[in-house]
C-alpha cells in the first residue's frame, strides 16, 4: 500500500486536475516497462516485446524482484488509460526500463546504484539480462510525445537488452573495482536475448545511445559526484 495508494492516487490526482483545464492538450505519463512485461510470457530469444504488452497484476504479485514497485506501476498505468478514455484525455505513455547515464541530481537514484553494487548483487551472472534507457534519450522522448502532434498511445522505450556479463566487462574496461572479472569472466556475454520493439520510440526520432557510451558517461558521472574513487 505505501507503494501503491501514492502511484495510483497520485497519478489520478493529475489527471483530474488537467480535465479542469481546457488547455492541457495532452499529458505525456513517465510509466515503466515494469507495466509491460511482466506478464508470464516468456521471455526468450525469439520475443520480441512492445507496445501492445501489458503486465498482469496477479504476475506482479509473484514477481521476485520488486514485486511491489512492479505492481504499482502496472495499476497506475492502467488507472491513468481507464481514467483518460473516460474523460477524453489525449495521454501518452512513455515506458523506459533501467535508467542509467550522467546525475542531476547530488544523490543516488535507484537504477544507477545498481551499477555500484552489479559485483554483490548478482548471483547467477549466466542468466542475468539487462535492460537499460539512458536518461537522455528518456528525456528526448517526452520532449518529443509532447510536441510531435501524431504521438499517441504508448511508447517501450529500451535502448538495449543485452546479457548481464556483457554490462559487467564493459565497466570493468571503466573502472575495474565496479566489476572483477571472475564474477563475468566464465559467462558468454554474446548470448541471444529478448527484444523490445524500438519501432515506435524510433518514429518520434528517439536515436538510442550506444550502450557503451550510456555506461561510460553513468561512470563518469559517478565519479564527479564522489560517488566512485577517480
Amino acid at each position: 500500500a505505501e507503494l501503491i495508494d501514492p502511484a495510483v492516487k497520485g497519478t489520478l490526482n493529475v489527471l483530474k486536475s488537467c480535465v479542469k483545464f481546457a488547455t492541457v492538450n495532452r499529458v505525456v505519463l513517465t510509466s515503466s516497462m515494469a507495466a509491460v512485461i511482466v506478464n508470464g510470457r516468456p521471455l526468450t530469444p525469439d520475443v520480441v516485446v512492445d507496445e501492445t504488452w501489458f503486465s498482469d497484476p496477479f504476475f506482479c504479485e509473484n514477481f521476485k524482484i520488486a514485486k511491489w514497485y512492479v505492481l504499482s506501476k502496472t495499476l497506475a498505468e492502467e488507472a491513468a488509460w481507464k481514467f483518460a478514455e473516460g474523460n477524453g484525455i489525449d495521454l501518452v505513455t512513455i515506458n523506459p526500463s533501467y535508467v542509467i547515464g550522467p546525475l542531476l541530481q547530488p544523490s543516488l537514484n535507484l537504477t544507477v546504484e545498481m551499477i555500484l553494487n552489479l559485483k554483490n548483487d548478482i548471483e547467477d551472472v549466466n542468466s542475468s539480462i539487462y535492460s537499460c534507457s539512458d536518461v537522455r534519450d528518456v528525456a528526448s522522448a517526452h520532449v518529443q510525445a509532447f510536441e510531435v502532434p501524431s504521438s499517441n498511445g504508448r511508447y517501450c522505450l529500451v535502448g538495449h537488452v543485452t546479457p548481464m556479463a556483457k554490462v559487467m566487462k564493459i565497466l570493468h574496461e571503466l573502472h575495474p573495482s565496479l566489476c572483477p572479472p571472475e564474477k563475468y569472466e566464465e559467462a558468454n556475454p554474446s548470448e541471444p536475448t529478448y527484444q523490445v520493439s524500438q519501432e515506435k520510440a524510433k518514429s518520434l526520432g528517439v536515436n538510442f545511445l550506444p550502450l557503451e557510451v550510456s555506461l561510460r558517461d553513468t561512470v563518469e558521472s559517478l565519479k564527479e559526484k564522489g560517488f566512485l574513487k577517480v
